[in-house]
């Protein structure tokens, strides 16, 4: 997900990536107008965002993504390195071992999981890593994989916090996330008007941030970037695609399917995932053990300069410090742990006892960024082409980045000749996970600001939808940059959150554990 990033959702902006120029003089200037007004906003923001930060080793450390990896680090430590004592506990919940189906939510542990997910595994995990592993060389894997295991943590807590003040509705539907555990728990933990002032105020920057990031990053950019990959692979302008409506049909009927899973609500969005994360998951690993496979010999060298990367200088820009910077940035920008989005969909998860969710939670960073992130990385290592090495030449002597995605695909292309084909399904299967979950996070927020009713929700999916549309035709780069950049703002407000709410989680887990010794909560084999 991020600037724009695409982390099936949201990732980075430290990623080239290509979208879909409009054709045509009327959507050109329609374009050009809008680019135009945000261009000033969205450089400024994107500036204080994304590259402001603290000199370190003779490159640039930005604050966001300190800000993160220590929000990380604290959690850790103030919950025990509760992320590797309690995995399996977590994988266990995930099964439905410890909540039974009458227990008030809307989805089982996994469908949770699965919704979540799809809003962060995407094009991010495979064009973000191939930026990633090029600047920082391979050491920045090893980060990579340091960053996402602190990240687990963070999203112990934050989703925790998601179940524990959610709005259970007279209809059974669920209201959480960031928007509700700010305004009620920052009350709750600092008494007087200053705790309500502050948690009001947070709470509202939250719902703002994360509705204005679902049209413009979660759903406009994850369309042109789907229609974009299709396009290129069926032939380019002169291609099946290459029509000047072709956008357009594309964009209606995208919209005519996103509507008919969205109306249906976190049940709906819920299904649909469980089945797409893990086939899009599992044709993705798929294709990176294969090219593994293939190239075993080398696997033992990869591992080394993985290491060696990480601690020595092997990077290309700033030796190990670069390494670590692009290892910790691209974690931070893949697996949303801090930014509050994910609690949205974990909130509506059944159960009565909140800190299971964040045991389920933390398996997310873990998945994402642990096992597919570095899957890619290792592969890019591995296979290393001879573009993937004039990349670095090109990285080293201060030329351009190439687009992380070929990076990634020529890795593929090595073993795999008809792997873009693959990349353009794997896309488009990311693209739509990720325009669905965030549709979701955006009508949690707008019913946050504007009120729930049939009504609001009925006009929130159709902008929505209509959005998809938009997206299609229309690149609005400029928007969709200020849209990463409020996103990963709200981390300075929903971490600060956090930190006051931590000892409430630990109340939770204190809860937890009294209920399983007293064995009031025990294992039971009721089927999700």
């Amino acid at each position: 997900m991020s600037p724009m990033s695409v982390s099936g959702a949201t990732n980075p902006p430290d990623a080239d990536f290509h979208v879909l120029a409009s054709s045509g003089g009327a959507l050109s200037s329609i374009e050009e107008a809008i680019n135009s007004v945000f261009d000033p906003i969205s450089n400024a923001l994107g500036w204080f965002v994304f590259e402001l930060g603290f000199p370190v080793g003779g490159t640039v450390f930005p604050w966001i993504v300190g800000w993160l990896v220590l929000a990380g680090i604290v959690f850790t430590i103030y919950f025990g390195f509760v992320q590797f004592r309690s995995f399996k506990l977590a994988t266990e919940i995930v099964r439905g071992k410890y909540t039974r189906n009458d227990e008030p939510g809307e989805i089982a542990h996994f469908q949770a999981l699965s919704s979540a997910l799809s809003g962060t595994v995407g094009l991010g995990n495979i064009a973000g890593v191939g930026v990633a592993v090029t600047i920082g060389g391979p050491g920045a894997t090893f980060w990579m994989i340091v960053a996402g295991l602190l990240g687990m943590c963070t999203k112990f807590v934050e989703c925790t916090l998601g179940v524990r003040y959610r709005e259970i509705h007279a209809d059974g539907t669920v209201s959480g996330g960031p928007m509700h555990y700010l305004s009620k728990g920052v009350a709750e933990r600092i008494p007087g008007n200053g705790g309500r002032i502050l948690g009001r105020v947070l709470a509202v920057f939250a719902a703002i941030f994360i509705l204005f990031f679902a049209i413009a990053g979660g759903n406009m950019f994850q369309v042109n970037q789907t229609f974009a990959q299709l396009r290129n692979v069926t032939g380019g302008e002169t291609g099946f695609l290459g029509g000047a409506g072709a956008a357009l049909i594309f964009g209606i009927l995208l919209a005519l399917l996103i509507g008919a899973v969205i109306v249906g609500g976190i049940t709906s969005i819920g299904r649909v995932t469980s089945k797409l994360v893990p086939s899009m998951a599992i044709i993705y690993v798929s294709a990176c053990l294969i090219v593994i496979a293939v190239n075993i010999p080398q696997v033992p060298a990869a591992i080394g300069a993985i290491l060696s990367g990480a601690f020595t200088g092997a990077g290309v820009l700033g030796g190990a410090v670069g390494a670590l910077i692009q290892g910790f940035r691209r974690a931070a920008f893949s697996n949303e742990a801090g930014l509050g989005s994910a609690p949205i969909a974990h909130s509506a998860v059944r159960t009565k006892n909140p800190v299971t969710e964040g045991y389920v939670a933390l398996l997310e960073p873990f998945i994402d960024t642990v096992v597919i992130c570095t899957m890619t990385a290792l592969t890019i290592t591995i296979a290393g082409t001879t573009f993937y090495r004039d990349a670095q030449v090109s990285a080293l002597g201060g030329g351009e980045v190439p687009d992380g995605v070929i990076v990634t695909s020529d890795a593929f292309a090595t073993v795999l000749p008809w792997f873009p084909y693959v990349l353009a399904l794997a896309v488009t299967l990311f693209a739509i996970s990720t325009i669905i979950t965030w549709g979701y996070y955006g009508q949690k927020a707008w019913t946050y600001l504007f009120g729930k009713s049939t009504g609001s929700e009925r006009t929130y999916q159709v902008v929505y939808v209509l959005f998809v549309i938009v997206g299609a035709v229309l690149t609005l780069g400029s928007v969709l940059s200020f849209a990463d950049s409020v996103l990963f703002l709200l981390a300075l407000f929903n971490i600060l959150g956090l930190y006051i709410l931590a000892p409430v989680v630990k109340r939770e887990v204190q809860d937890f554990r009294e209920k399983r010794r007293s064995g009031e909560v025990s294992r039971v084999d009721v089927k999700q």
